[in-house]
């Protein structure tokens, strides 16, 4: 289990030191500001849609290590994705980090986002894992409030 968690830790790290889709996209369909005020997490998603599928996805921002991995890997997860396929991926991750942390994590279909059922085990990080989601929601859903996760 401890070269599993080793595995995990290594892959947030290298999501944080080079976050994939990290750029400002001109243009884009859809745009949407979040803050987590807890960590000083700050990001901005920009999302391009070809009728209700995620042609490109890209966020620009500061905040912790788990906070731009998560949006590095949600990222490449839900480009060419429909809207209910991003939406039940975002359940199926929301699930993945706030289920119990001494029960079994169900990681199955989640692919490479697996590396963040540690998270539960720290329930102060799971607005830093959920930040990006939960921005991308809003953005999807055409509000452009600004999301908080206070």
């Amino acid at each position: 289990m401890s070269d599993l968690r080793d595995l995990y830790q290594e892959v947030i790290l290298d999501h944080n030191r080079r976050p994939h889709n990290f750029r400002h996209m001109e243009g884009a369909d859809r745009v949407c500001e979040g803050f987590n005020p807890l960590c000083g997490d700050r990001l901005t998603m920009f999302v391009d849609l070809d009728g209700d599928v995620i042609r490109d996805l890209a966020f620009e921002g500061t905040g912790c290590a788990i906070s731009r991995a998560s949006a590095s890997l949600m990222t490449d997860a839900l480009k060419g994705k429909s809207l209910s396929e991003a939406e039940a991926l975002f359940e199926r991750f929301h699930e993945l980090v706030t289920s119990a942390p001494d029960g079994p994590a169900d990681i199955a279909g989640l692919g490479k986002l697996a590396v963040f059922a540690g998270v539960r085990e720290y329930p102060a990080r799971v607005k830093c894992a959920t930040l990006s989601w939960h921005t991308l929601r809003a953005a999807l859903t055409g509000t452009g409030e600004r999301v908080s996760t206070e």
